[in-house]
C-alpha cells in the first residue's frame, strides 16, 4: 500500500502543543510520512528552541515566512506560499489546526488542488459572526473531508451544519495527549518559591483594547485574592498594561514545561485563553474565563471552567469563591484520554 504524504500545516505556537502527539503518532506509524510546515518566518520569537525540545519534535521542515498584522493581507500572501510549496512537495493529506486566518488560507488551497483536507480540532463555535475567527472556522469546516471534533457538542455543530456524518470523527482532545505525555517531565520555575499563588494569562486583543474595564477586572482580582500573589507569564502589551496597573506579580514568558507546572500547581487560574482553560479541567484546577464563550462547552459542563465575559464583578464574585473553598465538583470529559492522535492516525491510513 502507498504511503500517505502528509503536510500537517501550523500557523501560531499554540499548534504546536496540538500537533506535537501526532507527529509521535505518524512516525510510529507505517502508513504515512510527513512535513511540519510553520507560516511564519524561521526567527519567529515566540517560537523559542526550548518549544520543540520541551514537546520532543523537531522544529517545523518549512517555514513560509510570512508575517504581517492586516488578516486579508497576511490570507492572500500564505496562500501564495502554501501554493508554491503544494507545487513542491508531493502530498495526498493536508492537516489544518484551529481558526487562524493562515489555516483558512492553507485549507482554500488544498481543496482548490484537489486534496485531502483534515481539520484538527472542528466543529468550534461562537457563534458570533461578527469574529473573524468565527468565519474562519466556517470556511475551514465547510472545505473539509476529515472533521475531527473533540466532543459530542463539536461533533453535533457540524452535523447541524450539514457536514456528512462519515466525515466527522469524535476523536477527543488532542491536547490533553501532550499534557498526559508530559505530566513527569513538568519543571518548576524560579519565579516559584510560595506554596498558594494564581495564575493570570491575558492575550485577546478585544479585552486589552478596552483598557479602562479591563483595569476594573484587573482590580477585581487584585481586591479579592486576599494577598496570595498572581503569577502572570507575559509579554508585549498585556505585559505593558498588567505591570501599569500593579499588585500582579508579571514574570517573563515561561517554557512549555515550566508553564504546565505553574498551571498543574495552581490554586487558580484565571485566563481568556480557551486552551489554558482545557489544561485546568485536565488538571482539576479552578478557572475563571474572562470570556462569555468557549469553544468547549465541556470545560465548564463537566470541568472546573467557569464563564465570566468582561464583567468585573461577575469576575469578583467567582473569585470570592474560588477564594473560600467552594469551587464546583469536575470530571474529565469523554476521551480526553490521551489516544487522539492514535485515533487520528488510524482514520488517515484507514
Amino acid at each position: 500500500m502507498m504511503k500517505q504524504q502528509i503536510c500537517i500545516f501550523t500557523g501560531a505556537r499554540p499548534n504546536f502543543m496540538k500537533v506535537a502527539p501526532l507527529i509521535r503518532a505518524i512516525e510510529k506509524s507505517d502508513g504515512c510520512d510527513y512535513r511540519l510546515v510553520y507560516a511564519g518566518k524561521e526567527d519567529d520569537p515566540t517560537l523559542e528552541e526550548s518549544l520543540f525540545s520541551d514537546l520532543q519534535i523537531n522544529r517545523p521542515d518549512v517555514f513560509l515566512g510570512v508575517d504581517c498584522e492586516n488578516l486579508n493581507e497576511l490570507t492572500g500572501r500564505v496562500m501564495a506560499e502554501f501554493e508554491r510549496y503544494l507545487e513542491q512537495y508531493t502530498t495526498t493529506t493536508v492537516i489544518v489546526v484551529d481558526d487562524l486566518a493562515s489555516t483558512m488560507a492553507a485549507a482554500i488551497v488544498t481543496k482548490k488542488r484537489g486534496l485531502r483536507l483534515a481539520h484538527l480540532v472542528a466543529g468550534t463555535r461562537s457563534f458570533d459572526i461578527n469574529m473573524p475567527k468565527e468565519i474562519n472556522r466556517l470556511v475551514i469546516d465547510g472545505l473539509s473531508d476529515l472533521l475531527f471534533t473533540a466532543g459530542i457538542g463539536s461533533s453535533s455543530i457540524a452535523t447541524r451544519e450539514g457536514a456528512e456524518m462519515q466525515k466527522i470523527y469524535m476523536v477527543g482532545n488532542i491536547l490533553m495527549d501532550s499534557l498526559r505525555a508530559n505530566h513527569q517531565r513538568w519543571m518548576k520555575p524560579a519565579c516559584i518559591t510560595m506554596d498558594d499563588y494564581l495564575v493570570f494569562t491575558l492575550n485577546r486583543k478585544a479585552l486589552m483594547a478596552d483598557e479602562e474595564n479591563l483595569n476594573r477586572m484587573l482590580d477585581a482580582v487584585t481586591e479579592t485574592t486576599q494577598g496570595i500573589p498572581v503569577i502572570a507569564p507575559l509579554r508585549g502589551k498585556a505585559r505593558d498594561i498588567v505591570e501599569r496597573h500593579g499588585g500582579i506579580k508579571v514574570v517573563d514568558p515561561l517554557t512549555y514545561l515550566e508553564f504546565g507546572w505553574l498551571t498543574s500547581h495552581a490554586k487558580g487560574i484565571i485566563t481568556d485563553s480557551g486552551n489554558v482553560a482545557e489544561e485546568a479541567t485536565f488538571h482539576h484546577v479552578p478557572c475563571i474565563t474572562l470570556n462569555s464563550y468557549t469553544e468547549h462547552q465541556e470545560t465548564v459542563k463537566q470541568g472546573s471552567n467557569v464563564l465570566v465575559g468582561e464583567d468585573a464583578d461577575k469576575l469578583r464574585e467567582a473569585l470570592i469563591t474560588l477564594m473560600s473553598g467552594q469551587w464546583k465538583d469536575c470530571s474529565l470529559p469523554d476521551r480526553w484520554d490521551g489516544r487522539t492522535a492514535e485515533r487520528i492516525v488510524q482514520i488517515l491510513i484507514a
